[in-house]
Formats: C-alpha cells, sequence, structure tokens
C-alpha cells in the first residue's frame, strides 16, 4: 500500500508541476515558469526552440509578446514514475490570439513528452520536448466575444489578471 500511495503522490506533484508551467506561460510569469526547471534542463520545442533552461526563458518572452492572449491546456495526462525518475506525455491545446488589426486565433494541438526528475524532494522538468499534432488559424470573430461572454472580465497575461485578483493564494507566485 505504501507503494502505490507514493505513486500516487508523485503523479499528483507531477501533474501540478505541468499545470504550473501552462498557468506560467499564460500569465507571463517568468519567475515561476524557472522555478519549474532544473538547472541543467533542456527544453526542446522543435526548430523554434531548444536549449537549456535560461536560454528558453531568455527566449520565451519575446515570442509571447506577439500575443495578446494564450491558454495552454492539458487534457490527457500520462506518467510514469520509477524512484527519482519519471516521464510523462501530455496533450495539449494551446491558443494564441494575435492583437488587431489583423487579430487571428491560432490553436495547436499536441503533446509534451518529458522527462522528470525528483532532486531535493522537488519534482522538476529535466527534458522537455514538444510534438505537433494539428493547428487551426482563424480570424478573431469579435461578435463572439460580445455574444458569449459579455460582462466577464477578460483575461489578462500580467499581474491584474482576474485570478490575481479573485485567488489571494495564487498571489504568492507573482514577483
Amino acid at each position: 500500500m505504501g507503494d502505490a500511495l507514493q505513486a500516487l503522490i508523485d503523479k499528483q506533484a507531477l501533474h501540478e508541476l505541468v499545470l504550473k508551467y501552462c498557468r506560467a506561460c499564460d500569465r507571463r510569469d517568468f519567475k515561476l515558469l524557472r522555478s519549474l526547471y532544473h538547472d541543467d534542463a533542456i527544453d526542446d520545442h522543435g526548430a523554434m526552440f531548444c536549449g537549456s533552461a535560461d536560454e528558453y526563458l531568455a527566449w520565451l518572452p519575446g515570442v509571447l509578446a506577439d500575443f495578446e492572449a494564450t491558454v495552454h491546456s492539458i487534457t490527457n495526462a500520462l506518467f510514469e514514475v520509477r524512484g527519482d525518475e519519471a516521464q510523462g506525455e501530455l496533450y495539449t491545446i494551446a491558443y494564441h490570439r494575435t492583437p488587431a488589426p489583423e487579430a487571428r486565433e491560432v490553436t495547436l494541438g499536441g503533446r509534451y513528452l518529458d522527462h522528470y526528475a525528483r532532486r531535493a524532494g522537488a519534482w522538476k522538468f529535466a527534458r522537455r520536448s514538444l510534438a505537433l499534432d494539428w493547428c487551426r488559424s482563424a480570424p478573431v470573430d469579435r461578435a463572439a466575444y460580445l455574444e458569449f461572454a459579455a460582462g466577464a472580465p477578460l483575461g489578462r497575461t500580467d499581474h491584474q489578471d482576474p485570478s490575481y485578483l479573485a485567488l489571494s493564494f495564487f498571489r504568492a507566485e507573482r514577483p
């Protein structure tokens, strides 16, 4: 029973790690994002980028600056844990919206193929790679925003996002 419980604890920790990655990207919380990688970690986004965690964190703000909104989601998450090492295949849908005047919505479907390591009791990324399965691009339908989300506060990519205002426990993650 002890091994089964530890496996559940480890898988929950890994699931929270990948969800924090999504949050950090979407809220542009680069301090949080850096804390999720081991110092010797590699991030491999294919031809777009491949390098160390620090190089990834230097590259990413410029890329994300092209989008007024992003939503990184994890749908399926499968983890295999073996001691202090783990691997994961995580299905992702990543939404990106460019600003006006020619606003577009680009939605990607793919998988993160991750290697994790537990060091000093903490699970972090050791290697993260991305496989693209599909992509869709379309003009932004501004009327849909008014029709389906009328009155809802708009998400933001900074510390004024509604989550920071409504969820006090999440404020501590901001620098």
